[in-house]
């Protein structure tokens, strides 16, 4: 019978780790904005591109349409976006910022900001190099998307 495999050293546990402490930091720092985690990602895609269809932002942020729907509601709620139904699909909805979805990006950025600088503190420029790069190749092999097509 094999070794039992000793989770603790792993990349998968501490990747699992930090993805947890990293999701609780964006929390914590979004909260001033009214914003969970989650919540900011749709954001940062309707401030690139106003207007998607609530498919094409799925999609986008590899996320299930019930789960988009949830964030777009509690995004609703607090006045941030607007849904629609698509010009030449009645069956598509869109999603719209709103004036107050708008102006809540300067506090976004202020606090992303501070989010950066707590994720990179204590390394170095070529360490923030290479887990840049690492952490796009992580991204694709989840989501399908190839390093080239990335932003």
């Amino acid at each position: 019978m094999p070794e039992p495999i000793i989770f603790e050293e792993t990349v998968s546990y501490h990747l699992a780790k930090v993805a947890t402490a990293f999701r609780n930091s964006i929390e914590q720092h979004m909260a001033s904005a009214d914003l969970h985690s989650g919540q900011v990602f749709v954001m940062i895609e309707l401030w690139r591109q106003d207007g998607m269809k609530q498919i094409e932002l799925a999609e986008q942020l590899n996320v299930k349409a019930p789960t988009l729907s949830n964030m777009i509601r509690g995004l609703e709620k607090i006045n941030l976006v607007r849904t629609k139904k698509h010009s030449k699909d009645g069956r598509a909805m869109t999603v719209h910022l709103t004036a107050r979805g708008k102006t809540i990006r300067e506090d976004v950025e202020k606090s992303w900001i501070e989010v950066e600088a707590e994720c990179v503190a204590g390394l170095s420029v070529s360490d923030r190099f290479v887990l840049f790069e690492v952490l796009k190749k992580l991204r694709g092999t989840y989501t399908g998307q190839k390093v080239e097509e990335e932003d």
